[in-house]
């Protein structure tokens, strides 16, 4: 495997540290109002991957049923927000790019979820947007 299709982070106390062993793919800023009340931020970026090329590597990451469609993991130390998996896709796991080692490794694809993005957030990155999920719909 190459090494710059190995991705390695944790949250910020070091507490729970994961790896993902593929290529990332669907990199996206999502800015739905359960990603920003759960991150304190007015967006977050993800990454998938594989969920079979991923792995908790130290920790146990804590788990909250985000809604009836998805579960997410986080530190139950340090509160960082560490996956989102949809139940209806079990072989994608999406990764927050912050908390990769290396996040200036990933470039974002496009915004989704825009619809209900803050109205105080300017977008000028030329990114595609998306209103609600990227198409086609991953439910």
């Amino acid at each position: 495997m190459s090494a710059d299709l190995v991705q390695e982070g944790g949250c910020f106390c070091g507490a729970v540290r994961w790896r993902a062993a593929g290529a990332l793919y669907h990199v996206t800023h999502c800015h739905c109002s359960i990603c920003r009340r759960l991150s304190a931020a007015p967006f977050v970026t993800w990454a998938s991957v594989r969920a079979s090329d991923f792995a908790f590597v130290a920790g146990t990451p804590a788990r909250i049923a985000s809604s009836r469609r998805a579960e997410r993991t986080f530190c139950d130390r340090c509160g960082t927000p560490l996956t989102f998996q949809l139940h209806a896709s079990p072989e994608e796991l999406d990764v927050t790019v912050c908390s990769m080692d290396h996040p200036e490794r990933v470039a974002p694809e496009d915004h989704t979820q825009t619809l209900t993005q803050l109205p105080w957030i300017s977008l000028a990155d030329g990114l595609p947007r998306h209103e609600t999920e990227r198409p086609p719909f991953r439910a």
